[in-house]
């Protein structure tokens, strides 16, 4: 029993940080993965050297990562990057209307006739304003769509707070981390539930993260991308092998490893 798996994110890149090891494992299990993008990530930051035309290459870089983890398909929307802690532009992903922010993944959904979508936590993960608008825009599309399963890409909050008090307390590393951010970001392990085991798919998802090579530059500081590039393959594989979901609708319990696991118990009662 296949499925069509539609895997919406905000900006190149993300579609590894949050659902890499999932999307490799959904396309080698046979599925069929599309990957949606909202934003060319024109406004990331990168050093010098990548500033000229950033979007080709991020756009670039995200069909690299998408040949590596097996993705069918990779369709760009091409909206207005919000870009982070700075004022976004009036046509920009995140202000646009929900409807107009949807249409093009309604289309994609219906066209896929998409049994499943990923989108993010309503809180956007870690606030990013273009992570909201997939959540919002993304569940109005699947509505509209009638995709029957919504599962939104998340990390379970108690899992990543020791990272965030290691990496707030040594100086200089990322200055931009605050622990108290970390007390509503992403979700409380009790809300979770999917923890997908990805360990089998951490290389594939390491590989995917290098093709992102802009985004682990900067003109000053370190990157989160940077570091996680660094991280050598036995410990990526341990630190990076889980993934999180909450699926809409779905009284959490104990977590779940198959992300289709409401869609096979509804063909099989069917």
């Amino acid at each position: 029993m296949t499925f069509t798996l539609v895997s919406f994110h905000a900006h190149p890149d993300d579609e590894v940080l949050f659902t890499g090891g999932t999307l490799a494992r959904a396309a080698a299990e046979g599925h069929r993965v599309v990957l949606a993008v909202a934003t060319n990530g024109a406004a990331g930051l990168a050093a010098p050297e990548f500033n000229h035309e950033l979007w080709k290459r991020r756009l670039t870089e995200l069909e690299e990562s998408a040949a590596i983890l097996g993705c069918a398909a990779v369709v760009p929307f091409g909206f207005t990057d919000s870009g982070w802690r700075t004022k976004p532009p009036p046509d920009a992903f995140s202000q646009l209307r929900v409807e107009d922010a949807a249409a093009p993944l309604m289309a994609l959904l219906r066209r896929e006739n998409a049994d499943a979508l990923t989108v993010y936590d309503a809180v956007g993960g870690y606030g990013h304003p273009d992570h909201r608008q997939v959540n919002i825009a993304g569940s109005y599309a699947a509505s509209a769509a009638g995709t029957p399963l919504i599962l939104e890409a998340t990390i379970d909050r108690n899992v990543i707070r020791p990272l965030v008090r290691l990496v707030a307390a040594t100086p200089y590393l990322l200055p931009e981390v605050r622990l108290a951010d970390y007390d509503t970001a992403y979700t409380a392990s009790a809300d979770i539930t999917h923890r997908v085991d990805v360990r089998a798919f951490a290389d594939q998802k390491r590989r995917a993260l290098l093709a992102h090579l802009s985004q682990a530059s900067a003109a000053k500081g370190t990157r989160t991308l940077a570091l996680m590039r660094r991280i050598p393959p036995w410990l990526f594989r341990r630190a990076l092998g889980r993934e999180w979901f909450v699926e809409q609708g779905r009284t959490p319990g104990p977590p779940l490893d198959d992300i289709f696991a409401s869609l096979r118990r509804s063909v099989a009662s069917s």
